[in-house]
């Protein structure tokens, strides 16, 4: 039987700013339907792995392939339309859109109907349009948002402008997300809501995950397989238990077992 490919794959990767390596290495296999996440101390380097899978920054070293496809290079928007969406530690919505504009703006750049049609208002246009409208609430049904649909999305509590942000992900219709740090400044139950919801989603569009997230309860609990990070090196990769027991990390967190 044939080795399955990886969806996503960062082989040797490295960056380097200046004179600093900023990581190193890093060799990491996402396989379709996968949730995995990706932890480590702060500044281990998390969050510059996913500048570099999503064109924010290119590869000093290695290379990142999509579908056996290389992207280094590419600007992140052509990385996002090639499948690779992602959210940010901190938020960044429109905020004087509205909750549905900002999920519509996501559905503009996978929209079939041409330029061309926009300008001169043909029936094109006018369908393209409401097929994105009813594709956004859909999502917004999903996230539980159809409520605010008309709310200007800076004037939501916290937690909503959380669910927005991966509501807006999604839209871009990705084949991998990635989720920076989805439950930070979430209280307890919005975390477990949440973890529920990725779980969802997940299976409803067969999705393949890479999380970044700082609450181990979080991650422990819905992912298959977890990769760590340490001074941008990785220094473990296995299933939560056999991560929680790993002397390596165990040192990296300075704790006896990560929990």
């Amino acid at each position: 039987m044939a080795a399955k490919t990886p969806l996503l794959k960062a082989e040797n990767v490295g960056i380097q700013f200046g004179g600093l390596k900023a990581l190193s290495g890093v060799t990491m296999e996402l396989y379709q339907g996968e949730l995995v996440g990706l932890i480590g101390p702060n500044g281990a380097g998390k969050t510059t792995l996913f500048n570099l899978l999503t064109g924010v920054y290119v590869p000093t070293d290695g290379r990142i392939m999509l579908d056996s496809e290389t992207l280094n290079g590419l600007p992140p928007y052509k990385i996002t339309r090639k499948g690779i969406s992602r959210t940010f530690q901190n938020i960044r919505l429109f905020g004087e859109l509205s909750v549905l504009d900002n999920v519509k703006v996501a559905y503009h750049a996978h929209a079939r109907h041409s330029i061309a049609s926009s300008i001169l208002r043909l029936p094109s246009h006018f369908r393209g349009e409401k097929e994105m409208e009813e594709k956004a609430i859909e999502f917004l049904n999903i996230f539980q948002l159809d409520g605010v649909m008309h709310e200007k999305a800076k004037n939501l509590p916290y937690g909503q402008q959380r669910r927005l942000e991966i509501a807006r992900a999604l839209a871009a219709q990705p084949k991998v997300l990635l989720l920076d740090e989805p439950a930070a400044g979430m209280n307890p139950q919005e975390t477990k809501e949440l973890m529920k919801l990725i779980a969802f989603i997940r299976q409803r569009f067969a999705l393949t995950i890479l999380l970044i997230e700082h609450d181990m309860s979080l991650v422990m609990g819905i992912c298959e397989r977890i990769y760590v990070l340490d001074h941008g090196q990785l220094i473990a990769e296995g299933t939560p238990e056999q991560v929680r027991s790993n002397p390596k990390v165990i040192e990296a967190y300075l704790g006896e077992e990560v929990s």
